[in-house]
């Protein structure tokens, strides 16, 4: 029997004083004997399979008083009222966590690791606080409003509220250890499909079939890349973990049919086409920026995928994207890796110099012509190249006249030395463009 008992039990051992009658005697080894019932019953719960609501629908019916687990936020994970349903239970919890000294008594339970006591006073119905320690947390608070103290004393009430907190952080701890354990194995699935690691197409199929994956609709694979700032490093692993719970209570609430797994610096999201993946990232991308404003974030979308053994493709899809996005430097980008065009493959040089330089031999006298004389040569070039070289339509679309575009286009392969109307001058340009338009700075 828990030494509480025992210590209740020298205080209350059945031989009456002088001052005690033999009913009170007899009323004390009455609450003794529940006492020890209840402590049996928590016991119980604690050895089978059992959650917080059973424990405070127990407390409940023992003590007569309304029974309530709440989180550090206050909000009721669950309660247990006599003769009241669960939702109305914790309706009448949320009324009474509003005491003006209820936060000082949670610092103070919290503190000392032992359940206190706030007595009722003008009307406000006594509250018993007990923490719930798993291991040296506090998630959690056990809540008694208002115990029967003609069933149990106020000692007999603390002891109660102490021992039942003390079954809620072993049940806690237990979900939090199943809850670990499945969260594993959940991850080494997502894994395994991410990188490709089947033997063959029926493990990716068992694999995404246990994570929920419904190969009869289109998916995309999303990558959410992030780093810190480095005046954050040294509460850097901290600030990642919260980032990345962050990302996925945003994603499993946009896309609750969405396979979310949390690596290193990075989340990666398996999500069905529709609604527009990139109209997701977005929302995410904004929230993201209002929780953790100093994070550099990017998302990278794969492309499209439906049987479980395309998911790494989408995957190689979404991290190089994310990869060109840094190389980029456009950090708080949303990119699909169809959007990225010929930087994906440009973007494959190991040295960015190397872009750089091409581009410059190219039409670097171009750009510093553009700069000294704000000629917009360029940009016309960009717009002849995507109209398939017509000045008529290039003219429409600059609001100049075709003659214009006509005499930009002939000065142009005057500053550059290109013949335009040769496909490996003309191929040779469109590279340089898109460098620049993939590196701003190659134009200075």
């Amino acid at each position: 029997m828990p030494d509480t008992v025992s210590q209740a039990a020298s205080r209350h051992n059945g031989a009456p004083t002088p001052r005690e009658s033999p009913r009170d005697v007899d009323r004390e080894n009455s609450v003794l004997r529940e006492l020890v019932t209840v402590y049996r019953h928590l016991s119980g719960l604690a050895m089978q399979d059992a959650d917080l609501a059973g424990v405070t629908q127990l407390i409940s019916e023992r003590t007569q008083a309304t029974v309530a687990v709440v989180s550090q936020l206050m909000d009721v994970q669950t309660a247990a009222s006599p003769g009241l349903p669960p939702d109305k239970a914790a309706a009448l919890v949320r009324d009474h966590v509003v005491h003006p000294r209820l936060g000082q008594v949670l610092r103070a339970s919290r503190l000392s690791q032992r359940a206190l006591r706030l007595p009722n006073v003008g009307g406000v119905p006594a509250i018993i606080v007990a923490p719930i320690l798993v291991g040296d947390e506090v998630p959690s608070y056990l809540i008694t409003l208002d115990p029967a103290e003609e069933s149990f004393g106020e000692d007999m009430s603390l002891l109660v509220t102490e021992h039942a907190a003390t079954i809620c952080g072993v049940i806690l701890g237990r979900e939090r250890v199943v809850a670990a354990a499945a969260r594993r194995i959940r991850d080494d699935l997502v894994e395994g499909l991410l990188l490709g690691r089947g033997r063959d197409a029926a493990d990716a199929a068992r694999w995404a079939a246990h994570l929920g994956y419904d190969p009869a609709r289109a998916h995309n694979v999303a990558a959410i890349a992030f780093e810190l700032p480095p005046s954050r490093a040294a509460d850097a692993e901290p600030l990642r973990q919260r980032i990345r719970e962050s990302i996925e209570h945003f994603m499993t609430t946009r896309a609750p049919e969405a396979i979310v797994s949390a690596r290193e610096s990075e989340v990666v999201v398996v999500a069905a086409a529709s609604p527009d993946p990139r109209k997701l990232g977005q929302a995410c991308l904004a929230r993201l920026a209002e929780l953790f404003p100093g994070a550099k974030v990017v998302i990278g979308i794969g492309g499209p995928c439906k049987a479980p053994d395309e998911i790494a493709r989408s995957y190689d899809q979404a991290h190089r994207t994310t990869q060109t996005l840094w190389r980029l430097g456009r950090t708080g980008a949303v990119s699909a890796f169809e959007d990225l065009g010929i930087h994906r493959l440009l973007l494959q040089v190991p040295d960015l110099n190397e872009l750089r330089s091409f581009a410059a031999e190219v039409l670097g006298k171009l750009s510093e012509h553009e700069h000294e004389h704000k000629s917009e040569y360029l940009s016309t070039l960009a717009c002849y190249f995507r109209e398939n070289n017509s000045p008529q339509r290039a003219s429409r679309l600059l609001h100049v006249h075709p003659n214009t575009v006509a005499y930009r286009i002939k000065r142009i392969e005057e500053i550059t030395g290109l013949r335009l109307d040769n496909y490996r001058d003309r191929l040779i340009a469109q590279v340089a463009l898109e460098i620049l338009d993939a590196l701003p700075e190659a134009q200075s």
